[in-house]
This record gives structure tokens, C-alpha cells and sequence, in this order.
């Protein structure tokens, strides 16, 4: 078997392959028509960062099974297409969260004691010593902004520093820390009292722009902002503004919203700033590392059908995949649904299944899937879906029963939170039409997808009018709008399922009307 290694791997890596006996095709320099071209009869593909990989490319390669991405990101491979052909595609996560947590810390030291300018200075003949006094890390208060494995791994080491540790992590239980070593806290709370801030949270609709103007403002003037996650975490125009104006007094930057840094980026000319090109897994270890893991994967995978960090593989046994791929489906958009009515932290999460969709295990690692979506860096898959689930502090249980009721087949969700329990069920009906069943106690037959508006209100004449004429106001088609009035005597519940998105201003204006009780915006 042909396997194609399109971007640089270590040979460590490559022997792995070699004493497989594969015939590997070395490929690390040559162009997109060259990797395009030896694609065609390949196996396995191989690649970091360097090389994309198409929809067509994938459709070429007829005898593709696995591309393995050494490293986590996978925005430069066609999901939707790998999916659509049978190729599993496989990534490294976690190999490169020393790396990232060593130069979070680096760059702190850097900022904190002017080590850039001062050997700038130096090579322009400068003796700028009394211009550059730093500042220790002792005894300064530290801000992390997503506590996920690298956040923590920069707790543990600036603790070493004798610096006092603010966090923050809507989705992370308290529980999980000692408050002796860190202080959860909102993120008001430590934009306004850290000393420094670093951002390990993945990029997604709810953390882009997190630090924009209005937030960054609130920083003291002495303290620092350091991202090494993901560029648009932070608004680069903002973070430029800010930091010309004086109002902190500093940043350091080692990812951004295009690259290679475009030369009309605003952070090139902006005051007191550190910038590094993507160097947070740049270490010969976390090289050697991921190229070993995603060596390993692929033989594994190709020789033994053994699956491990699959992002679109729930199970090995791929005809009994096809059998329930849409109970698949429904099960992660239940999550997802779940996920967006569940804001804060999760204590526990219950997946049942009944009738003739009999596979609990795949169906909960999907409906954690769709749940942790936005709440965990791009690494989630329905192979490590559990784990992650397990680090939030989140209690997991599945189960099957005979009852499914008057359908053929039923998946249960009931998700815990904080202060709540919902309830969402769901069933697949003939000619794998997805709908859910129950949502939040209330029986309604709904098909789940684009915006939808979840809305409790008091059963008076006149709710469905209001909800129009604002929603028609702000040019808001509705396109389907479902009611019930089952659960609680005086109350009804509705889903509208909308043409395009609407505002938080719009929203409000809903939320104001006398008849309701309850509104909230979903996206499936």
C-alpha cells in the first residue's frame, strides 16, 4: 500500500511506515498539481499544515482510506468530502500542549522584562538600560481565559512564579479546581484585576472578538494580553487601537486571523507588542511527537482497523455505520441543541436509546459530540468525546430499553446543569427523516435545522401576532412555527423555525412582550 507524505515528518515518524512495509511517496516540497497528481493511487495521505486537501483531490483519490494530520488543526482538509467518500480523517491532540504552555510562558517573560526591545536596542548601538526596567512575576495576578489542558499547564508553571492565578471558564465546573491555586471567577472579573491575561479557549462564534475594544479597555494600564490559541480570539484592529492609545501596556501575539501575517496588519505597526509567527508547537519535541503519533495512527489504522483521534469516525465496524447514521445525526444535533440550552457548566449528561436504534455508545459519544461543539478547542471527536466530557467534570451515562413508546426507534437526552435539567428526545422516521419528538417535556414533531426560536409564553390570544409583527418588522420570515400546550395549564410552548438569524435587539424586543415568558435563539 501506497502512503503520500505531502509536508515535512520526521524519520522517526517515517520509519514507522518503512518497517510496516509501506511504499511511502516523499513529497514535502512539491507543489499543489504535484501533490494533486501522486494523490490518485494512494492508501494514506500525510500532511501537516502545507498542504490542502480538497473535495477533489479526495474524489481522485479512489483508493483512500486515511489522511492523518500531524498536528490538531484540520481546517485545510474537506471534512464534508473525506466524510462523503469513506476516508477517515485522523489528527494529534495534546501532543503539542507542553509546547504551547512553554511558550505562553516564554512570551510572558519576554514581556515582562523588555527582552525584545532591549536586544533590538542593542544591535542599533543603543545602551537603553534605565529605559527598559521590567517587572517580576511574583506576586502578580495572572489571568487564564479557557482552562483546558494547556491552561492548565501554564497554571501549573506560573504558579512556580509566585504569581496569584484568576480563571475563567463558562464551561469548566469549579469543582475541578483547588482554590487554593486558582480563583474561577467571570471574565469582567479578570479582565479587570489580572495583571496579565493568556487565552487558551478554541475560536468558535461565542470567542471570537472576546477581546474587542470594549473589553480590552477595561484592562488596568499596566497589565499585558497574550494570545498563542487562535487569531480573531482577539480583535487585532482593538488590540492595535489600544495599545497606540496607551490604555495597556502591552501584548504579545503568536497567532493570527490570516496567515502568513498580511503586511497591512495593524499589530506590525502597534505600540509595545511581541509578535511571533505561530511558534507555539514549534519545538523539535512536539515535531518528533506529533510525527510519531500520526505514524502510528495511520498503520494502526490501515494494517488493524484500530481507530484513535478519528474526527468523523464514531465506530470501526462501518457497515453497522451506515446502518445508523442518521440516528447519528439526530443524536449529535440533539446535543448541540442541548449544548446552546445549557450555557453554563454540566454536571451530567444521560443518553438513552430504544426501539431499533440499540447502539447507546455511539449515540452518547455523538450527542457529546454536538454538545461540547463550542465549548472544546477543533480537537472533539466522537473518539475522544468522552474524555473531554469527562475533564468539564461531566457525569456521562448510556443506556438502551424496549420502550420507545409509539415509535419505531428513540434517543432520550437529559442534560444537568447548574440550577436545571432539559429533557430532549428524538426519533428517525421512515426514509431517514430527522425529527425531535420532545423538547423540554412539550411532544411536538419538529425537523431540527437552520435558526429556531424556543419560546414559552401564557396561553392568552394574540402571542402568535405579536411574535409576527415584530419578527415581520425586522424583515424575519418565519418559516414554520410549531405549538403546544400540554405540559403546564395557562402556558404554551412554541419552536419558529426562521430564515435568517435575527438580532440581539430583535430578540429583546420578543423577550419584552407582555405575553411571554421565556425566548431564546438556536442554531442547528
Amino acid at each position: 500500500m501506497k502512503i503520500l507524505i505531502s509536508d515535512p515528518i520526521t524519520n522517526k515518524g517515517l520509519a514507522i511506515l518503512r518497517d510496516a512495509k509501506f511504499d511511502l511517496i516523499e513529497l514535502p516540497n512539491a507543489s499543489n498539481k504535484e501533490k494533486s497528481d501522486a494523490c490518485t493511487n494512494i492508501s494514506g495521505w500525510i500532511i501537516r499544515s502545507g498542504t490542502k486537501v480538497t473535495a477533489k483531490m479526495i474524489e481522485s483519490a479512489k483508493d483512500l482510506i486515511v489522511i492523518g494530520r500531524a498536528g490538531v488543526g484540520v481546517d485545510n482538509i474537506d471534512i464534508e468530502a473525506a466524510t462523503k467518500y469513506g476516508v477517515v480523517v485522523m489528527n494529534t491532540p495534546d501532543v503539542n500542549t507542553i509546547s504551547a504552555a512553554e511558550h505562553t510562558v516564554a512570551i510572558i517573560l519576554s514581556l515582562s522584562r523588555n527582552i525584545a526591545e532591549g536586544n533590538s536596542s542593542l544591535k542599533k548601538g543603543e545602551w537603553n538600560r534605565h529605559a527598559l526596567v521590567g517587572s517580576e512575576l511574583r506576586n502578580k495576578t495572572l489571568g487564564i481565559v479557557g482552562l483546558g489542558k494547556i491552561g492548565k499547564e501554564v497554571l501549573t508553571r506560573c504558579r512556580a512564579f509566585g504569581m496569584n492565578v484568576l480563571g475563567y471558564d463558562p464551561y469548566m465546573s469549579k469543582d475541578k479546581f483547588n482554590p487554593e491555586e486558582i480563583k474561577i471567577v467571570d471574565l469582567d472579573n479578570l479582565t479587570i484585576n489580572a495583571d496579565y491575561i493568556t487565552v487558551h479557549v478554541p475560536l468558535n462564534d461565542s470567542t471570537r472578538d472576546l477581546f474587542n475594544y470594549k473589553q480590552l479597555i477595561k484592562m488596568k494600564s499596566k497589565a499585558r494580553i497574550v494570545n498563542v490559541a487562535r487569531g480573531g480570539i482577539i480583535n487585532e484592529f482593538d488590540l492595535a487601537k489600544v495599545l497606540n492609545e496607551g490604555k495597556i501596556a502591552g501584548a504579545a501575539i503568536d497567532v493570527f486571523t490570516s496567515e502568513p501575517l498580511d503586511n497591512n496588519n495593524p499589530l506590525l505597526k502597534a505600540h509595545n507588542i511581541l509578535l511571533t509567527p505561530h511558534l507555539g508547537a514549534s519545538t523539535e519535541e512536539a515535531k518528533e511527537g506529533v510525527s510519531i503519533a500520526i505514524c502510528e495512527q495511520v498503520r494502526d489504522y490501515i494494517t488493524d482497523d484500530k481507530l484513535k483521534n478519528a474526527i468523523n469516525m464514531p465506530i470501526s465496524n462501518m457497515a453497522k455505520l451506515k446502518e445508523i447514521k442518521y440516528n447519528l445525526e439526530l443524536s449529535e444535533l440533539m446535543g448541540v441543541i442541548q449544548g446552546q440550552l445549557n450555557q453554563g457548566s454540566i454536571k451530567r449528561v444521560q443518553v438513552e436509546c430504544s426501539g431499533t436504534m440499540d447502539e447507546a455508545k455511539p449515540a452518547a459519544l455523538a450527542f457529546l459530540k454536538g454538545l461540547l461543539k463550542n465549548r472544546i478547542p477543533d480537537r472533539v471527536n466522537y473518539i475522544n468525546a468522552e474524555s473531554l466530557a469527562i475533564e468539564l467534570g461531566i457525569s456521562i451515562e448510556h443506556s438502551f430499553t424496549n420502550d420507545s413508546g409509539s415509535y419505531t426507534n428513540l434517543i432520550r437526552s437529559r442534560v444537568s446543569g447548574e440550577s436545571s435539567i432539559t429533557r430532549i428526545g428524538g426519533s428517525v422516521f421512515d426514509g431517514n427523516r430527522i425529527r425531535l419528538v420532545n423538547i423540554l417535556g412539550y411532544e411536538m414533531e419538529v425537523n431540527p435545522f437552520g435558526t429556531m426560536l424556543f419560546m414559552k409564553n401564557n396561553d392568552v390570544p394574540g402571542v402568535i401576532g405579536s411574535v409576527g409583527c415584530a419578527l415581520g418588522k425586522a424583515k424575519i420570515n418565519i418559516g414554520a412555527y410549531f405549538l403546544s400546550r400540554e405540559l403546564k395549564k395557562g402556558e404554551a410552548f412554541s419552536v419558529l423555525r426562521l430564515d435568517n438569524a435575527i438580532s440581539d435587539e430583535v430578540l429583546n424586543e420578543l423577550k419584552n412582550l407582555p405575553q411571554i415568558i421565556s425566548v431564546q435563539q438556536l442554531h442547528c
